[in-house]
């Protein structure tokens, strides 16, 4: 294993930066090839970045992306991206309406002991002036700046395949630049318009004396998101109101582990859609998704009302106004999260056609190879040793999967040893009965149910009753989601997709546990609580006795 190979997996920190897998995790399951994080690195450390330059909380010389772990807000190691909780709390240290402490919690539901944060005055001019300005027009930005990004994508893949060398690396150059603009949109939309919204709404909510129940409602109804969409059509499609060519040219560049570039879409492999629609095929009329998505509507309105009528009247109009901005602004996280896949999906698509005229011409071995070189080697051209790096690179990463990282640590972490997933029939992480799994309560509610562990939504057959424990989730999941009664995955915070998608579909949802894959076996009699965030396990399945 030589020096230059393994850097592309990991870097090294010092001791008093914490960081953490927490969120960015679901964006980018697993280890990352040399290819995913040559794309998603810049994008992603620029956009956060950016996103606070905007607020006025950073200085703009800070806004590049150096590929050091302690100039980062986020890095990779061992093959995994994390998180600088180091950053982010020192940014929720300048932002008015936030704080370190506030951050840190939501992140790893705790302040890292030791954390040194370093505390500046300096920048309240510059976010007095910059803040209100970003925050005002986020939701007109993140509309009209993605906007493009669907016709974009289907240009780009529909002409990909009759490409030759040259024009293949116009269109991966193209694709990577945008996808830094998307994420920068993203980065914007989400702590700028969403963030602060979401934390007002769960301040207005705590001080009004509300029940559980309303205020589950005002967290959902909010509308369209990106992910609904999918479920609405894939409804349709399995009723022979939408061809499968509709879907796909609309939702195409979604599919499991959308965030690793590696993994097929399902414009590539359409069997797993065409197995959802005939599992919603199935469904009675009653819950339509337009249907329930009204049923919401009307239960958020009415909660908003007893809301209201709980305060004084010199309270109303501002409780009003975060009431409005939550229906207007938490949407744009979905909204612009599904322009940078598509500009993921371009990135993807250009590889593999690389992928394919390397192969043609002897370079590599496999179409696939072409995912454990950087885009900047792709676009420079191969050397003569190409297939002899891409198999020390993939074997760099087959070790990489057989191990884990910590939820969060100081410094460079070590590596956790993990086993093979575990069969069904395996006996479970030691549990009795009781409340077994803790996470964050991310959508209310109370129900009982048949747990059913699942690592890939395209291979189970949702029956009446489950409860859907899964790792993590990104857009492609929503569609198995909505015929679930209940949601408990590992990996995840309140803004994250199983937890909107939940909200919208008034199911309950636990999220951030860990450990629930390990914990809980197929079979299981549990009860979700998505107030409290618990999992009670009622009985244990004969196999996992």
């Amino acid at each position: 294993m030589t020096r230059d190979a393994l850097s592309l997996y990991h870097t090294e920190s010092a001791k008093g930066q914490y960081w953490s897998t927490a969120n960015v995790g679901e964006a980018m399951p697993g280890v990352v090839t040399p290819f995913g994080w040559s794309v998603w690195g810049p994008a992603i450390d620029v956009g956060m970045k950016d996103a606070f330059r905007r607020t006025g909380a950073l200085e703009a010389d800070r806004v590049v992306f150096t590929g050091e772990a302690d100039s980062s807000a986020v890095t990779v190691f061992h093959g995994r991206g994390a998180l600088s909780v180091s950053f982010l709390c020192e940014m929720g240290d300048r932002l008015p309406g936030t704080s370190s402490d506030a951050i840190a919690k939501q992140l790893l539901g705790e302040v890292p002991p030791g954390i040194q944060i370093p505390h500046t005055r300096k920048r309240i001019p510059a976010v007095a002036v910059m803040m209100p300005k970003a925050f005002a027009g986020i939701r007109k930005e993140a509309l009209r700046d993605t906007a493009h990004t669907q016709a974009w994508w289907q240009e780009h893949i529909r002409a990909m395949d009759s490409r030759d060398m040259e024009a293949t690396k116009r269109a991966l150059d193209d694709a990577r630049k945008k996808q830094i603009e998307m994420t920068m949109v993203q980065a914007r939309a989400v702590f700028v318009g969403v963030q602060s919204v979401y934390d007002q709404l769960l301040a207005l909510i705590a001080k009004s004396g509300i029940t559980d129940e309303q205020a589950n409602a005002l967290m959902a109804g909010q509308g369209s998101h990106a992910e609904t969409e999918i479920i609405a059509d894939l409804w349709d499609l399995g009723r022979d109101k939408m061809t499968l060519e509709s879907f796909l040219d609309k939702h195409g560049y979604h599919g499991l582990g959308e965030g690793q570039l590696i993994a097929k879409m399902w414009r590539e492999d359409p069997e797993p859609v065409l197995r959802l629609a005939k599992l919603y095929s199935a469904r009675p009329d009653s819950e339509h998704p337009h249907l329930m998505a009204e049923k919401r509507t009307r239960e958020r309105e009415a909660a908003e009302k007893a809301l209201l009528a709980k305060l004084p009247a010199w309270k109303r109009p501002v409780a009003k106004q975060i009431l409005k901005l939550a229906v207007a602004r938490i949407p744009l996280r979905g909204v612009a999260k599904e322009a940078l896949i598509r500009c993921l999906d371009v990135c993807r698509a250009a590889a593999r056609r690389m992928g394919t005229l390397l192969r043609e011409q002897g370079v590599i071995n496999e179409v696939d190879d072409v995912f454990y070189f950087t885009a900047d080697e792709l676009i420079a051209g191969l050397p003569a040793n190409a297939k002899e790096l891409a198999a020390e690179r993939k074997a760099i990463r087959e070790d990489l999967l057989r191990t884990d990282l910590p939820r969060s640590w100081d410094g460079t972490p070590e590596r956790v040893p993990i086993s093979e997933r575990p069969a069904d029939d395996a006996p479970a992480v030691e549990a009795p009965t009781g409340v077994a799994v803790t996470g964050i309560g991310a959508s209310g509610g109370v129900v009982e149910g048949t747990a059913r562990v699942v690592f890939d939504p395209t291979e189970v057959d949702v029956e009446p009753g489950d409860i859907i424990v899964a790792p993590t989730t990104d857009p492609s999941w929503a569609a198995v989601l909505f015929l679930a009664e209940a949601l408990v995955v590992d990996i995840g915070g309140p803004l994250s997709h199983a937890a909107v998608v939940a909200r919208e579909c008034g199911i309950p949802c636990v999220i951030g546990t860990d450990n629930g894959t390990a914990v809980l076996r197929s079979g299981d009699t549990i009860r979700v609580d998505g107030n409290k965030g618990t999992v009670e396990i009622l009985s244990r399945t004969q196999a996992s006795v």
